[in-house]
């Protein structure tokens, strides 16, 4: 079966066209820029030259009309036509409590993504966009909302509870969800496979290291804790959010600076984190490590105190499942940035007798062991593919109808 899938942000649609017979990306592509002048699409395809097509795009349904367009088009497309693919696998951020795993989309199933708009303003909304634009332009396809938050609902309660009146639970559902979740699962389950670990026990740490980041900890791949919350804000320093801080720096910037909390947590969500901390180099890893070989002490304290709060994630989770048989970086920077994977184990997890070897770390992108033979705790790096996970997914909930 070929499965599409789409990840649909407020003007933006990426996906990827998956052939679940031997799990191959047929073709991938990004909508950019939709309900905004400028609209463009780019659709590539392995060995061929990339399609661009810069055509207005008023909302998600006219985007989606492209995609499979451009999926079909005689010249640069893949499939004679859309009966070739199977089904429409969506990344969805948010269900709240009301739904604890991956399904095929009804009006249940939609009114619930709606009713968690105000958990998840940026994504919610997009997401259920895609959704409504696939039904419109491929009537009776079916549809597969695949959530971020899956992960995170199988924490225990002594991880997703906040030590606030539980009547704010009962009421409105705040509780620590986890995100990243589709990410988590995926490399948690590929680092025991490629470790050889074993799968109903293996003790598993995942560093999915972007300008997004999070830890997770997990047991043969369920979901013990995991660093972001309510939000995407809490946990980690990332590229432009703060992660975990004092809840009343918020009231105090409020008073002292005459903002509002909206106006404060705007700050924390689009302008702390690396950005914030370096002084405002960049949100990019890769500048900010730039400028602290430039000389630029904000820089430098920046990138230490991001690789700081990772190791402490890690030390806790490991405490959390009294013991660790492997971490695994991922995404972005975890995938790529060999130096913060060396400093984070060398400078803080030598008390786990976690040894990286430098040979074997200088990698990028590609499953690899990364810890030399003597280290007690196998590190690893393992590529995050979210479309994949999604699609599995897609391809199991929909043979099982």
């Amino acid at each position: 079966m070929k499965i599409l899938v789409l990840n649909c942000g407020s003007s933006s649609l990426k996906y990827q066209l998956i052939d679940m017979e031997n799990e191959s990306v047929l073709a991938k592509g990004l909508c950019e820029r939709i309900a905004i002048d400028g609209s463009k699409l780019t659709h590539k395809v392995p060995g061929k030259e990339d399609f661009v097509l810069e055509s207005p795009m008023p909302d998600h349904s006219v985007a989606v009309k492209l995609v499979f367009d451009a999926l079909t088009d005689a010249e640069h497309g893949v499939v004679k036509n859309v009966d070739e693919i199977g089904a429409i696998g969506h990344r969805v951020l948010h269900a709240g409590t009301q739904i604890t795993e991956s399904c095929i989309v009804d009006q249940r199933v939609k009114d619930i993504v709606r009713s968690c708009f105000d958990l998840g303003p940026l994504h919610n909304p997009a997401n259920l966009m895609g959704i409504e634009a696939c039904e419109k332009v491929v009537p009776g396809k079916p549809n597969v909302a695949v959530f971020d938050t899956t992960f995170g609902m199988s924490l225990p309660e002594k991880a997703y509870y906040y030590a606030i009146p539980t009547e704010y639970y009962e009421k409105y559902g705040i509780r620590r969800y986890g995100f990243h979740g589709t990410s988590h699962a995926f490399v948690s389950k590929e680092t025991i496979k490629f470790g050889g670990l074993d799968p109903e026990k293996a003790k598993v740490i995942v560093c999915h290291l972007g300008n997004g980041a999070s830890v997770s900890a997990s047991i043969g791949g369920k979901g013990v804790d995991t660093s972001m919350g309510l939000t995407p804000l809490e946990g980690l320093i990332m590229g432009t959010r703060s992660g975990d801080i004092d809840p009343a720096v918020v009231q105090f910037i409020c008073n002292h600076e005459n903002k509002t909390v909206d106006e404060v947590l705007n700050i924390l969500n689009k302008k702390s984190g690396v950005l914030g901390l370096s002084g405002g180099v960049s949100s990019d890893f890769r500048d900010v490590e730039n400028a602290a070989k430039e000389g630029n002490h904000m820089a430098e304290v920046a990138l230490d105190a991001f690789r700081y709060r990772v190791a402490k994630y890690i030390g806790a989770y490991t405490a959390a499942m009294n013991g660790v048989d492997a971490i695994a970086f991922t995404a972005g920077v975890g995938e790529n940035d060999k130096l913060s994977r060396q400093l984070i184990v060398e400078q803080y997890l030598g008390f786990l007798g976690a040894k990286i070897d430098p040979e074997r770390n200088n990698v990028r992108g590609k499953e690899a062991l990364i810890s030399s033979d003597d280290s007690k705790v196998k590190i690893f790096l393992i590529p995050t593919n979210e479309e994949l996970a999604i699609a599995r997914d897609t391809l199991r909930l929909v043979e099982a109808q």
